[in-house]
């Protein structure tokens, strides 16, 4: 009968119902030792029966501790730490709950839970050799090295069953599309940094593809070579090459060389007709210029001018010259001789020490009738053609 019901006597399961107390935590604990007792092959009993007394309590105390070590124990070993270069993958029943990064960390035990570590900082390494066909149908052996390491620990321990065999797959497919895609002299010379970048990239963006968890770091090409049967051809073909490009550079240089100086030669040869064509239009203009101003003059004063102008020319047309002329008055009779050309010569000569080349050279007057008898004939017929 539930005691809301009429004639339960209005007695609730929580106040026991008349003069009854609360239940004896004693009790309590017995009866669940009784029955861990039995559990474990002891005979229930009361308390005068031959299996109670201290003795049962203390065993049954000691193995509920025991119990309790060994959970403690249990839970213990969910406790794990993940070092700097690990990821820790946590799986419960098989399945991924979560990717923990370094330090410690507590998963619950196995069998509910278990954690994978995994290496992302460990660098593997894997070679590739092949023999390919290149865009312009010429035969060519390719050595390649790839270096990988993991990058996201979940995908590389659940998306992919083998992503060692997924890269080298991906390597050998990516290196014929792009060495078949590309002529030997661009394989062979200055494209190779180029395809291994290439290949580098569409290698990753496979793994990225099928989510393989891996990370391709590097991609070192070895220098490619032809066959061997037809390496002598191929090796005279670079020597080829080589040489071209070496008389190539020697005449580029060449060029740098001779090209700065004919510019420079051409600049001055134009500078220099540039400033004779001043220096023409400048004496040209100097010239008119002077040319005015003496017209004018020479209009105002004709005969002053003209005679001016003449003696100036004659001043610089015989200006050099060692013949010295004397200009007598009409009708005279005296000859005078200077040794002229001699006295030009010691004046244009450093000065001499001493009283002879100090001494001046004295004029001789002779008259008219004497200079036949005292000049020579042939001063004489000089000094006429002179006058």
């Amino acid at each position: 009968m539930a005691w809301n019901e009429p004639g339960g006597g209005n007695k609730d399961p929580w106040s026991g119902g008349g003069d009854q107390g609360p239940p004896d935590l004693d009790e309590v604990v017995r009866k669940l030792q009784e029955r861990l007792g039995g559990l474990f092959g002891g005979k229930g009993g009361g308390q005068g029966g031959p299996s109670g007394g201290p003795g049962r309590d203390l065993s049954l105390r000691l193995i509920g501790v025991a119990v309790a070590v060994l959970v403690v124990i249990w839970l213990a070993t969910g406790i794990y730490i993940v070092g700097p270069a690990e990821r820790g993958v946590e799986t419960r029943f098989g399945k991924l709950t979560e990717t923990t990064g370094p330090g410690p960390h507590w998963h619950i035990p196995a069998p509910i839970e278990s954690v994978t570590k995994v290496n992302v900082d460990e660098i593997a390494t894997f070679s590739h050799k092949a023999s390919m066909l290149t865009q312009d149908e010429n035969i060519v052996d390719v050595e390649l090295t790839v270096q990988s390491r993991i990058q996201d620990a979940a995908n590389y321990l659940f998306q992919d069953q083998n992503p060692e065999k997924t890269l080298r797959d991906a390597t050998v497919t990516v290196v014929r599309v792009t060495i078949g895609g590309s002529k030997l002299d661009y394989v062979m010379t200055e494209g190779r940094s180029a395809v291994a970048v290439t290949i580098k990239e569409r290698i990753q963006a496979l793994m990225d593809q099928y989510k393989t968890g891996l990370e391709v770091t590097t991609v070192n090409m070895q220098p490619a070579k032809p066959p061997e049967q037809v390496k002598a051809a191929f090796d005279d073909a670079i020597k080829a090459r080589e040489d071209k490009e070496r008389i190539e550079n020697q005449a580029e240089a060449y060029a740098n060389e001779v090209l700065p100086r004919a510019r420079g030669e051409a600049a001055r040869i134009i500078a220099d007709a540039r400033a004779y064509r001043d220096k023409v239009i400048a004496e040209s203009e100097g010239e008119a210029a002077r040319f005015s101003a003496i017209l004018a003059e020479y209009q105002k004063a004709p005969e002053v001018t003209r005679e001016r102008l003449y003696l100036e020319t004659m001043e610089q047309v015989l200006g050099g010259n060692a013949k010295v002329l004397l200009d007598v008055e009409d009708g005279g009779n005296s000859l005078m001789y200077l040794p002229i050309d001699q006295m030009l010569k010691q004046s244009a000569t450093p000065a001499q020490s001493g009283p002879a080349a100090s001494a001046p050279v004295a004029a001789t007057p002779a008259s008219a009738s004497g200079a036949s008898d005292s000049t020579p004939q042939r001063i004489v017929d000089r000094e006429r053609r002179t006058r």
